[in-house]
């Protein structure tokens, strides 16, 4: 039988995802799960500093306190409420979207659901 070469690569994403995760499906899961919390804090934080707000000053206006808006904003938070994300996109002014696309599974290919 013959080896495969396997394509060298520098880029340190790739070489961690090759090593680590590849295509084991437990692992893709935890990754997109990671990923999907990533956004949302990311996004509150990018929405609330182009508002010039403070945690303090959103978590005023939403009725919560500063230290749910630090939890929010933190990558590793995973209890992001759709009725809490729909208070910050109010004050905001923003509504919330919600999409359901297509998941990747290993080597790119798309899966049927």
């Amino acid at each position: 039988m013959k080896k495969t070469k396997s394509v060298k690569s520098s880029d340190a994403i790739d070489i961690l995802h090759r090593r680590y995760v590849r295509d084991d499906a437990k692992k893709l899961a935890e990754l997109e799960a990671v990923r999907a919390d990533n956004a949302v804090a990311r996004k509150i934080y990018d929405l609330r500093m182009k508002a010039g707000l403070s945690q303090r000053d959103l978590a005023k206006r939403v009725g919560t306190s500063a230290s749910a808006i630090c939890r929010l904003e933190d990558a590793d938070y995973e209890g992001h409420s759709l009725a809490m994300l729909n208070r910050i996109a109010e004050v905001l002014d923003r509504r919330v979207e919600i999409r359901f696309i297509m998941k990747r599974h290993g080597s790119g290919h798309l899966a049927i659901a």
